[in-house]
Formats: structure tokens, C-alpha cells, sequence
């Protein structure tokens, strides 16, 4: 499974989004460190939901890398983040 699904999938488990967006920006960094190949190396996320509303930014990214998990966190080079609380 594509790990562009998999973020997905997990967020959507996790925080039940209003609106979730996942783009697998790899191609933009050929040549940048953690570039492979194979791609699937760096990501954004948009997501917007009502459980982040009460949390900070910080604690918004956290859970974030939670839902994920370590094995894809392990997996990926990098994660751009843009979190919305409805």
C-alpha cells in the first residue's frame, strides 16, 4: 500500500477530519537530502478537525506523528503539516 494512503487511512481513523489532504511532494526534492528513487520520501498534510480544537500547535503536531506512527515516521524523510481546528 502506498504510504501516501496509509498517513491517510491512519488520520482519518484518528481525528474523523472535515477536510484531508495528503500530497506526496517528493518529486519536488530530487536532489535534497532524503530524496530516494523510489519517492514516497516527503509529505504534506492539510487536515482540519474538531479534536484539535482545545490543543496547541505543538500538541496538534504530536498527535499528529502518533496517528501516523513510528513506522511510517520511520519510513519518511519529511512532513509538512497544516492543521485546522473547525
Amino acid at each position: 500500500m502506498p504510504i501516501v494512503t496509509e498517513i491517510e487511512t491512519r488520520l482519518r481513523a484518528a481525528f474523523a477530519p472535515t477536510a484531508l489532504d495528503v500530497v506526496d511532494e517528493s518529486e519536488k526534492h530530487r536532489g535534497h537530502a532524503g530524496h530516494t528513487e523510489a519517492g514516497e520520501s516527503h509529505f504534506q498534510v492539510s487536515i482540519t478537525a474538531a479534536a484539535f480544537g482545545p490543543m496547541t500547535r505543538i500538541a496538534r503536531h504530536r498527535a499528529i506523528h502518533a496517528a501516523i506512527g513510528p513506522d511510517i515516521m520511520g519510513r519518511i524523510h519529511a512532513l509538512g503539516i497544516d492543521v485546522r481546528a473547525q
